[in-house]
């Protein structure tokens, strides 16, 4: 491929990002146009300001505080990186190389092209200008050895950069296999959620162990004690095994490394670290190269399928399946909406991954709340935690119950086909959520009340202040699923591109969620005040006042539920054609 050729490639690929942005409006354009300047600003701004702290700052400190800053920053780096790998999984390649396979161009070119392209990053725009600065500042600042540290840190972000681009595109052909698909996403999800909290976790939970230890006795002379613990040896040497350990071993905490022994004026670990860095990636970027050329070979797979044997449907256990279940106290319309709409978010990777991060934050955060050793809680703030409990709960279902007919794409058509009053679609739409809310309401209790010792008047509270909130937030979620719906993309929770004014709709409904909870709260205040007063004490009237307000929300829900459904019957073309539009 010649230099004309790359052009006239690059050259269409501009102008169709271009018909994008005019179709999307004038205000996106704008706005879009706003960020990419704003990002560029800051990261010229964190250039000179990492000139400035390298030339003015951190050349007299101390290695450890060039230990401590380059630490900050790679994993700053290494962290928003990951975090845009997540947001990018599904978005293609800048110039699709299966739209060239039938041209005469190199396809190691457009290879080349694709990756350099994929740097161009919030996370890469943002804090590479600053590290690149921070090098030149302590170049000119402390000594011309600091040219190795350069060295380094280009190494780094070249091999992160071509591990990732790697993962990324072998995710991707995981993922054109739709039975994958989901088990991919949550994998990912899973993955990063993990080693983004291992560390909070391990804080938390050993970090304590060595705060009460006796301290050495103090040297006889001190002199001679603040003199060695000045030397670069002494600091090195006072740094915990564990952190000497992971400078040796990871990667992205090399640069820091090398700053000190820079510092200190060793120069040959800072060259085979550099060296090393660039092999990892040179080995990253030819194996997402080979891999690439397997995938458009069709070479994906390394070994046949197995053949599996069809199974009847008639299984001998005679159970009913589960759409044509009933459930008490409610109509066969209701209950059949109900169940599909529940075993749709059960197999929906967007909804899986939602539900995998509240999982995951249950385990890290109810494991911390077991074995951290914290102070009692104050008897009067006791009636509040299984509040808090519900609140997070709903809040981390709001997105998904706020736009209940969004995540049903081109199924939305069957309600419309459906024989049925349209209240009955709102309250089957509501009910799908119900087990989900229990779910992780009850495991947050029994956390609860296990680690901080709660009564089980206030914890059976809380599973009435849970039905409460339910179905204030159905109500509420009625109202915006039927005025500011928008569809969500197939394996993601990112909407599709919106009007301004559903932007800001949906970003005033999320802002507005503690109005929705100020009836649930009012419980435990109210009977905080009650007792103050002597009149009851929170044991005795929380459970009253609890199943006081469920009794006025219950019939609160019932009487705008039939209006409700009058309006989705009005709208439901609109929103037909809002969550069925397909935006490329």
């Amino acid at each position: 491929m010649d230099i004309h050729h790359l052009r006239t490639i690059l050259w269409l690929r501009w102008r169709l990002m271009r018909n994008q942005w005019k179709k999307a409006g004038p205000i996106n354009a704008v706005l879009s146009i706003a960020v990419a300047v704003g990002v560029l600003t800051c990261g010229l701004g964190g250039s000179i300001a990492g000139l400035w702290a390298g030339l003015f700052k951190l050349s007299t400190a101390k290695p450890l505080a060039l230990l401590g800053v380059w630490d900050a920053l790679a994993c700053a780096f290494v962290f928003m990186w990951m975090i845009g790998i997540l947001t990018e999984i599904q978005r293609s390649e800048s110039i699709d190389i299966s739209r060239l396979l039938h041209l005469p161009i190199s396809v190691k070119q457009i290879f080349v092209v694709n990756y350099l392209v994929s740097h161009l990053t919030f996370s890469f725009v943002l804090l590479v200008p600053g590290m690149v600065g921070l090098c030149l500042g302590l170049i000119l600042g402390k000594s011309m050895t600091m040219c190795l540290l350069g060295l380094v840190v280009s190494g780094l972000i070249f091999a992160v950069t071509a591990w990732t681009y790697c993962l990324r595109g072998w995710l991707v052909a995981l993922m054109s296999n739709p039975r994958k698909r989901r088990a991919v996403i949550a994998a990912v999800t899973f993955t990063f959620i993990v080693i983004t909290q291992l560390p909070n976790f391990l804080t938390h939970t050993l970090g304590n162990r060595g705060r009460h230890r006796p301290q050495r006795a103090a040297e006889t002379d001190p002199n001679k004690a603040q003199t060695e613990a000045q030397t670069p040896e002494s600091l090195q040497k006072n740094m915990p095994r564990a952190l000497q350990i992971a400078h040796q071993a990871v990667p992205f905490l090399w640069p820091g490394h090398c700053a000190m022994t820079l510092a200190q004026g060793h120069v040959l670990p800072a060259l085979w670290r550099a060296a090393a860095l660039f092999g990892l990636g040179v080995l990253g970027l030819n194996r997402a190269y080979c891999m690439t050329i397997r995938f458009y070979h069709g070479q994906t797979r390394t070994r046949p399928a197995k053949a599996r044997h069809v199974q009847s449907k008639v299984t001998a256990s005679g159970r009913t399946p589960l759409l044509e279940r009933s459930i008490p106290g409610l109509s066969q319309e209701t209950a059949v909406l109900a169940l599909a709409s529940f075993r749709s978010m059960a197999r929906a990777p967007e909804i899986k991954m939602q539900l995998a991060t509240q999982n995951l934050m249950l385990l890290f955060f109810g494991a911390m709340a077991l074995v951290k050793n914290s102070h009692s809680i104050p008897e009067a703030a006791m009636p509040f935690l299984p509040i808090g409990a519900v609140i997070f709960t709903f809040f981390s279902l709001s997105q998904l119950m706020f736009n209940q007919f969004g995540f049903d794409r081109n199924g939305f058509r069957s309600y419309l086909l459906w024989p049925a009053s349209r209240h009955h679609i709102l309250l089957g739409k509501n009910l799908s959520f119900l087990p989900i809310a229990l779910m992780i309401d009850v495991t947050l209790l029994v956390i609860i009340t296990l680690s901080k010792k709660l009564p089980l008047t206030f914890a059976a509270c809380g599973l009435v202040q849970v039905m409460t909130a339910f179905l204030l937030i159905s109500m509420v979620a009625n109202v915006t699923s039927i005025l500011i719906p928008y569809r969500i993309g197939h394996g993601s929770l990112k909407p599709t591109k919106t009007r301004p004014l559903t932007t800001f709709l949906m970003i005033v409904s999320s802002l507005s969620f503690p109005l929705f909870m100020i009836p649930v709260i009012l419980v435990p205040v109210a009977g905080f005040f009650l007792n103050r007063v002597g009149w009851i004490t929170p044991e005795y009237s929380n459970p009253l006042l609890s199943l006081i307000l469920l009794a006025l929300i219950a019939l609160a829900y019932k009487r705008t539920l039939q209006p409700m459904g009058r309006l989705l019957q009005r709208r439901e073309q609109r929103i037909l054609e809002i969550v069925t539009h397909e935006v490329e």
